[in-house]
């Protein structure tokens, strides 16, 4: 975005969309669209996935992701607006994360000690991570590119933002896929997953995103 746009934008309001607003959900979209076809392509849909849409287990680690997708998108919008207010974002990204660890803090206090292991490593931690924030690589893209669009100024936080929003989403596409129930384990590797490319985004954010 040109400075004029800038200059247009903050006489108007912080929290006022730029005329040249057009395009994000098609972004979106696309992005999503991709990442999902990357599942397919990859690593493919569980095979018992209908029955598994009855079980609280699926639904927890589901809506896990998509409350982290939803605050990451929310910092998303806001680190692209310069003054936009930034001061409940903590509060947004960290309440599903507290939820599932004071779950997993009880669910590991009521388990046999033998079981405690097997809650938290899962079958897969090894790979989990890594196929999240593969996944997210096409809904990355799109988040950065929406963010070109506007003007942030704090970088290195504003691509951690897109790359957190990202993995997020692309850890809710990933239970399609992933076959661990435990939400111990959901609250630790899916976590993680989220937190790689957010890292990548902190790391390239100035370079990608600067105006």
């Amino acid at each position: 975005m040109k400075t004029d746009d800038l200059i247009d934008m903050l006489a108007a309001g912080a929290d006022t969309p730029p005329s040249r607003r057009t395009g994000f959900l098609p972004l979106l979209a696309g992005g999503l669209l991709a990442s999902f076809a990357l599942l397919l392509v990859l690593l493919g849909v569980r095979p018992n996935l209908l029955e598994e849409l009855t079980w609280p287990a699926f639904w927890s680690k589901l809506v896990f992701s998509l409350a982290l997708a939803a605050a990451g998108w929310v910092a998303v919008r806001r680190l692209s607006i310069p003054g936009a207010r930034t001061n409940a974002l903590p509060f947004y990204l960290g309440a599903p994360v507290l939820a599932i660890w004071l779950t997993s803090a009880v669910v590991l206090s009521q388990a046999a000690p033998e079981t405690r292991a097997a809650l938290f490593w899962g079958s897969t931690w090894r790979y989990c991570p890594v196929l999240i924030a593969l996944i997210s690589i096409p809904l990355f893209a799109s988040m950065l590119a929406i963010m070109r669009s506007r003007t942030p100024t704090r970088l290195r936080t504003a691509g951690a933002a897109a790359g957190f929003a990202a993995g997020a989403a692309a850890a809710a596409v990933y239970c399609l896929h992933c076959p661990e129930l435990s939400i111990v384990f959901v609250g630790f590797w899916y976590l993680l997953g989220m937190l790689i490319p957010a890292a990548v985004g902190a790391l390239i954010g100035p370079r990608v995103l600067a105006w």
